[in-house]
Parts: structure tokens; sequence; C-alpha cells
């Protein structure tokens, strides 16, 4: 049966094309839209981890649910001993500490409301590679006195690197402290948001403007982002969950849930649609294949064959049809998502955000191993009736489909 089927497989030629046409175009449509969809979560979450987050952050327990209006309450004093039990784990990249202010900067004309971050400049630098430096340059160690800002609030307040501003905060006593820095470089994120009040200046810098020797985070860069999850468990097995909280990328960027969220939800849909174009595609071409050789199996019943016998022919060669479009399909979709991927898609800003990017089509197994699945299963599926019906009709019926 199955050399009977290759046969009338590559003998019906028209047909043949027709059904493996449909497949082939519906298996490189599923390939090329769910690699691109998974492309946009990977880019995405690379630049909330590389312009702000990093994968993890290590906090005293209660800080990012109590702790913004005062920071100053939720200090880690130990650092150092810290960093280096969260360093000796082997996915880490590098270990860093941050504090969070919030204050004013004044420019000698007027007073702008800021958020700031005091960071450790050069571990910051290897993180932040999706940081876009528009003016001047990254912070460096040896920058005691400088300070970067995000580019709304350069903007709006008409500053640019070389200017000398004055920052007015709350030391964790209360009193109030300021300090003269110069304006080294001005930075843009993925965060509009972000970027219209943020100030960075060096760690020690920030120490001294609140009069602390601690840290409100220990900021953790991974070699690899998916192992965000395994070194997240075994930083809560090792360090005493009453006195600190472990928290990850996706945690710390609401934002990047929403819109990961709304985008899946918007290529679901479109997903939907080229599997149901696949189904009527290929059950059109199925069904026109079939019932175009009506005389054809009524031959084969006269003489002999059995109506199970041709059910199973028809199967058969539409499996058979079927493999050969789901490979055919998985071979042109890999081949074109590399050509794609080499070019590259320009894409907008999403939203809320700042920065564009290029999109690739990624190579993802699971979508692969789903689109031929699709194919093949489409076209055995869209098989089953057209091939009942075929063996229903009665042979001197089907005999006078071939007069």
């Amino acid at each position: 049966m199955f050399k009977l089927a290759l046969r009338n497989v590559f003998r019906q030629k028209v047909r043949t094309g027709m059904t493996l046409a449909a497949i082939v175009f519906g298996v490189i449509g599923l390939i090329l839209s769910g690699g691109f969809v998974h492309d946009v979560f990977i880019q995405l979450g690379e630049a909330v981890i590389h312009s702000q987050s990093g994968h993890l952050q290590v906090t005293r327990a209660g800080f990012y649910r109590q702790g913004s209006r005062a920071p100053n309450e939720y200090m880690i004093s130990d650092a150092a001993a810290l960093k280096g039990r969260i360093a000796a784990l082997p996915q880490v990249s590098d270990v860093m500490g941050r504090i969070y202010f919030s204050g004013l900067l004044n420019n000698g004309k007027t007073d702008v409301s800021i958020i700031g971050e005091g960071i450790e400049p050069d571990s910051e630098a290897k993180l932040g590679t999706h940081i876009v430096v528009t003016a001047g340059r990254q912070l460096r160690s040896s920058d005691g006195q400088g300070l970067m800002l995000g580019e709304g609030i350069a903007r709006a307040a008409g500053l640019k690197p070389g200017d000398q501003v004055t920052l007015l905060l709350n030391t964790s006593a209360g009193a109030l402290n300021t300090a003269d820095f110069v304006i080294i470089g001005v930075f843009q994120t993925y965060s509009k948001e972000f970027d219209a009040r943020a100030v960075r200046i060096p760690l020690a810098a920030a120490q001294s403007l609140l009069n602390t020797e601690g840290v409100n985070a220990v900021v953790v860069s991974l070699k690899n982002t998916p192992d965000t999850a395994v070194v997240r468990a075994r930083l809560v097995q090792r360090l005493d969950p009453q006195e600190f909280e472990v928290i990850t990328w996706q945690q710390l960027n609401d934002f990047y849930e929403k819109t990961v969220d709304l985008y899946r939800r918007q290529f679901g849909i479109l997903q939907v649609i080229v599997l149901f174009m696949v189904l009527l595609s290929v059950a059109n071409s199925v069904n026109m294949s079939t019932f175009e050789r009506v005389g054809e199996f009524g031959t084969m019943m006269a003489l002999g064959n059995s109506r199970g016998h041709v059910f199973r022919l028809i199967l058969v060669e539409n499996a058979i049809v079927g493999l050969l479009g789901g490979l055919l399909g998985v071979t042109f979709g890999i081949v074109l998502a590399f050509a794609i991927s080499a070019i590259g898609i320009p894409m907008p800003p999403p939203p809320n955000a700042n920065l564009g990017y290029t999109a690739l089509i990624r190579i993802v197994p699971e979508e692969i191993a789903t689109a031929f699945a699709v194919g093949f299963l489409a076209t055995l599926g869209a098989s089953l009736l057209p091939a009942k019906k075929v063996g229903e009709i009665p042979v001197v019926d089907a005999l006078r489909q071939s007069i």
C-alpha cells in the first residue's frame, strides 16, 4: 500500500503541488511568526536587565513593598560579605551594590525633582550594555564627583556634559545635605519615565551624601539569563528569609510583564489566524484532490479492493504529502529565518520606551515542532472526511465519474 500511495503522490503532480504549497506556506508562517514573537520577548527582557535592573537584586526583607518612602531604613550594612557569598555561585558574572535616593537637583536656575542611584561605575558599565550614552561618556571609578543624568531630565533642565549641578538630599538621620557634581554624560534607557527623572552618581559619593556605609540593594549580573530562576532558588536557600529577599528582573519590571502580555495576546491571535488558514487551505486542496479521483477509486473497488483499503490508501497518501510538506516547510522556514535575521527587522520602541531595536527570527525548537505537527496533522485530519465519503459512494456511481 505504501508503494502504491507513494506512486500516486508523485503521479498526481498538480494536485500534490497544490497541497504541498498550502502546507509549506503555513509551516513557514508559523515558524517565522513564532520566532519573531520569541525574539521580541528576549530582546525586551535583555533591554530591561542590561539598562536598569540586573538579573536579580538582593535587598532587606520588605524593601520593595515599604522601603520606597524610607530607603534609609532598609540598608544592608555588611554588603561586602553578602557580595562575596553571591559571587561564589558559578552562574554569577558580577555583583554590585546600589543605593536608591530621591531629592532635588539644582542647576543654578531651578530645582528639579529627581530619583537617583549610587552605583559602582565599572561594574555598572559592564552590566549596562543597553544603556545608550547620548552625550558625554559613562561614569568611571575615578569620577569622584561625576554625575550622569537621563535624557529627559537633561532636556527639561537644559543640561549638558561639563555643567555643574547641586544635589540636595536627606541623610539617613533626616538632616539636609548638599554636594556639587559635574555632569559627565547623558544616558537613555528603555524607559521614558525613568529617563525623565533619573540621575546616577558614584556609590561612595551617594554614601557620603546620605551619611551611611550601607547599600539598599546588591545587584546580581548573571552569565546567562535563563539561569535566573536557578540562582534565585539557591540564594533563597542560602540567605535568611527573615533578613533578605531575592527579587528577579521580571518582578522588578512590571512594565515588561504588561508588555509581554500585550504582545502575547496580539501575536497569539495572529498565530491562530495562520493556523486556520493552513487548515482551510489544506482541507480545500485535499478535498479537490480526493473527489477528482472518485472514478479511480471506483475502479479499484470494482476490481475487488475493499472500501477500507481505499480509505487507508487515501490516508497514507495524505500522510506522505503532510510529512513531505512539513519537512519542506521546516527547511525553508529555517533558511528564511536565518536570511531575515542576517538583514534584521527595524522595530519602533515598545510602549513607554525610548529605544527601538533590530528584531530577528529566533530558531525555537518548540515552534518548529509545533509548525511541523500542524502541517502534518492538518493534512492527515483534512483527509479523513473525504476518504470516508469516497468509501461510501456506491461502486456504480463512482465508476460513472470516470466516463
